[in-house]
């Protein structure tokens, strides 16, 4: 491209037209490459809802007019509560196309350091140099799996983000490991569609969330709308900055409460079909007679055609394919987590990481959609210099003139 620009964002998801659309009210000349919403359409099963409540899914700013309220009101329909995948994917659709009608699908398959500049280079060939780059990539290479299973084929042993559709499993016994979010909607979606499901999980007993009320005059004063983490601790991690401040060890203390696996409260009518095997983990699997036997700590055995594995993400910014080796080693990280100062920026000048890579610096709140608000308006703040932003009443007046 001979253009040059202020700063290219790569990733379309969620934090990716989040950043970009708040970059973009700020003044600022963005170019977004990716596919959007692509994690949700490819990697998340047909049939999922949002664990996160209706006031925690606003993509960016709640009070903008491409808050998910205001898609539902120009929809014309109601949305379901909880929120189908489907509808959520709709709506970053409809973002997008009012914020980033431009959008880039091409790859981006290398970032490397040039002479001062971030030299980006696309799957076609084309080369770019810039001098901020904004990495909004995603979790889908963190998926993590136990060494346990390392020996067993694609067929028979799977990571839950390898699957947007579970009707392949149909007739089929499947072992579902975990027991969070995603492990349980996996396996009541998988018994929904003709699977026999067990699910084998470490913790003694599984964890219903969403007990606590979020509405009426009590909800509130126990949960900030952004709504992660348990009843209090949910008003301290809507505060990034306030837990950046904290101790190293309380940091881990709140991140680790905030992210204890459980299992939303709705899902309980749906699960009734599904097989528990709490306190248990795997300790030997196999291949035998096309099949997989598994071996758990209790002595206990099973046989199973398929094990699917929501053992959550692992982040380790290694595994982005695109970022060129020479370019991670500059990055100063601690446990596979880039180390971002308020700006998000890493210690390679011009280098953001937001979403769940930016979990170590600001807490629990980024691996969430609702973190997106913040994000976006550190980014902008950095990117641009400016101390205030526009107001959600001017962003709706540019976009009324952008639409004519």
């Amino acid at each position: 491209m001979s253009r040059t620009f202020d700063a290219v964002v790569v990733g379309a998801g969620p934090y990716g037209l989040a950043v970009s659309a708040e970059l973009r009210r700020a003044g600022a000349d963005v170019h977004v490459f990716g596919d959007a919403m692509s994690f949700w359409m490819r990697h998340m099963p047909k049939g999922m809802c949002l664990r996160s409540s209706w006031s925690a899914s606003h993509i960016g700013d709640p009070r903008s007019p491409l808050s998910i309220d205001a898609f539902e009101h120009e929809r014309a329909s109601s949305i379901r509560r909880p929120i189908p995948i489907a509808d959520f994917v709709e709506y970053g659709h409809w973002f997008q196309a009012r914020a980033l009608p431009d959008l880039d699908p091409r790859a981006v398959t290398r970032i490397e350091a040039g002479d001062g500049t971030l030299r980006v280079t696309l799957a076609d060939g084309e080369p770019i140099e810039v001098r901020r780059v904004v990495v909004a990539a995603g979790i889908a290479p963190f998926a993590a799996t136990p060494a346990v299973f390392d020996g067993l084929s694609p067929d028979l042993a799977s990571h839950s983000v390898d699957h947007a559709d579970l009707a392949r499993f149909a007739g089929r016994h499947v072992a579902v490991i975990g027991g969070g979010q995603s492990a349980i909607e996996t396996a009541v979606l998988l018994e929904e569609n003709g699977a026999d499901v067990e699910v084998i999980m470490r913790a003694r007993s599984l964890r219903w969330v969403g007990r606590a009320p979020r509405d009426g005059i009590v909800g509130p004063l126990l949960f900030d709308r952004t709504d992660v983490g348990p009843a209090l601790i949910s008003h301290l991690v809507a505060h990034p900055m306030v837990v950046r401040m904290l101790p190293r060890l309380l940091q881990r203390d709140v991140t680790r409460r905030a992210l204890a696996p459980g299992a939303s409260l709705w899902l309980g009518p749906r699960s009734g079909g599904v097989v528990m095997s709490a306190a248990r983990h795997v300790v030997d699997a196999a291949r035998r007679d096309g099949r997989v036997s598994l071996r758990l700590d209790d002595g206990s055995s099973r046989s199973v055609d398929h094990v699917l594995l929501a053992t959550g993400y692992r982040v380790d910014i290694r595994r982005y394919p695109f970022l060129a080796p020479e370019l991670v080693t500059g990055v100063r990280c601690v446990d596979g987590h880039p180390v971002l100062d308020e700006g998000f920026e890493s210690s390679v000048p011009g280098l953001h990481f937001v979403g769940a890579p930016a979990m170590y610096s600001f807490g629990p709140l980024l691996r969430f959609v609702s973190g997106t608000a913040f994000a976006a308006q550190m980014v902008t703040r950095r990117a641009t210099g400016a101390r205030t932003l526009p107001s959600a009443a001017e962003h709706a007046v540019e976009l009324q003139r952008a639409a004519h």
